[in-house]
């Protein structure tokens, strides 16, 4: 069911963020039983500039969910390898092509499609509702513990009253904020300019959704235009704002495959959004009544494009270790840090990958020596594909009983 909230409700679990990571959750949960559900301050999905990865660990989960024929319907791209130009040579970096899965690719989808297709097949079971433009403001507490959330949106302030609230809100949580959850910072040396082009018939056709000329460009094909992202240091966004949209144009053409007249449809800086890159992660990802997951948890870096892919795993863990609980009527401290101990190391472990990936760079004049490690070391790009596709621990969804919990 997806509705806006008119009134106080009372649910088994609460969990703020539909993204990714909530709105698999909120499916699982209610899959299982449990009354969940899952408010999103948007009125829909239709954001751009957000992943769109979708790895063969994530493919993997919908083949067991029995979802993944249909899901392979809607219109996207497949890539059975990762390549870039490193030093003015082609390289493949990951190859998927030997992973032990149902699909040996990476499928690449707007991620509004994916959500809008999760948040489908979740509404059509009886325990889950969905609640869009619903704002979480902040907790609600009994003595230590955490026991709803406190919204607000187009109906107006409201109250959520559940077991367990989980946030899946990203990496600008307002749960994990309001929860005093506190954590690391291992910072990252550079952001993301995104902006769209049209496409042309004489237009590159790129093999794959990420792929450029340059180790610094990215280009994603959304169909009737190109979603292109720059890379830049940390910080410089500023800079080039005040230098002008006209020698911004000039990077660009510099490193991308059009020439610079092509990027005409550029006229305003507006026109240009900033990804600021942050990789953090949670001392403690729980407190009595409260749980954050995914980019709440640990927020990651786009390199690879996992983050997505993490946050579904971390979703996978938590219903298979709190769904038992929540049936029974309450969740205990200890058992919201089973969730920790199962995801951090694939998170602690994918992060130090990304820093170290998104270290200092080198002088422009100096070669990579990434060409000819991959060509000593052939099964290199089978062992990134096998991080990147898989990542460090796959999770599993179990199955559920024949007939849900009554009412």
């Amino acid at each position: 069911m997806q509705t806006a909230l008119t009134e106080t409700l009372s649910t088994d679990c609460c969990i703020v963020g539909g993204g990714p990571a909530g709105l698999m959750l909120g499916y699982l949960l209610a899959r299982a039983g449990v009354n969940v559900v899952v408010t999103e301050k948007h009125d829909d999905f239709l954001r751009d500039f957000r992943g769109d990865t979708i790895h063969p660990s994530t493919l993997q989960i919908l083949h067991h969910l029995g979802l993944l024929k249909e899901f392979l319907t809607l219109p996207h791209q497949q890539m059975e390898k990762l390549q870039a130009e490193v030093g003015g040579e082609s390289v493949t970096l990951a190859n998927f092509s030997r992973l032990p899965v149902k699909c040996r690719f990476i499928a690449f989808m707007p991620q509004w499609d994916f959500l809008n297709f999760i948040a489908s097949k979740a509404s059509s079971l009886p325990g889950f509702t969905l609640l869009k433009s619903t704002q979480c403001d902040s907790l609600i507490y009994d003595a230590e513990r955490v026991c709803g959330i406190r919204t607000s949106g187009k109906s107006g302030p409201g109250e959520i009253r559940a077991k367990l609230v989980i946030g899946a809100d990203g990496r600008r949580s307002v749960v994990r904020e309001k929860a005093g959850l506190t954590g690391r910072s291992f910072g990252s040396p550079r952001d993301v300019v995104w902006f769209k082009l049209e496409k042309h018939p004489e237009d590159p056709q790129w093999s794959s959704g990420h792929q450029g000329p340059k180790q610094n460009f990215i280009m994603i094909d959304r169909g009737d235009y190109w979603q292109c992202g720059f890379s830049i240091a940390k910080g410089e966004f500023q800079a080039l704002s005040e230098q002008g949209i006209a020698a911004f144009k000039q990077q660009i053409s510099a490193v991308a495959p059009f020439p610079e007249a092509r990027l005409a449809s550029l006229k305003e800086w507006e026109q240009l959004k900033l990804l600021s890159i942050r990789i953090d992660r949670l001392d403690k990802w729980a407190k009595p009544g409260v749980l954050c997951i995914g980019d709440a948890a640990h927020a990651m870096s786009p390199i690879g494009g996992v983050g997505v892919n993490l946050a579904i795993q971390d979703a996978v863990a938590t219903a298979n270790l709190l769904a038992p609980p929540l049936l029974k009527g309450s969740v205990t401290l200890r058992q919201l840090q089973k969730v920790q101990r199962r995801r951090q190391f694939p998170a602690a472990a994918t992060q130090f990958i990304q820093v170290k990936m998104s270290g200092k760079k080198r002088n422009k004049d100096q070669a990579s020596p990434l060409p000819g490690l991959v060509k000593r070391l052939p099964f290199l790009p089978y062992v990134f594909g096998w991080i990147i596709g898989l990542g460090f621990r796959t999770e599993r969804p179990r199955a559920v009983a024949s007939k849900p919990r009554s009412a």
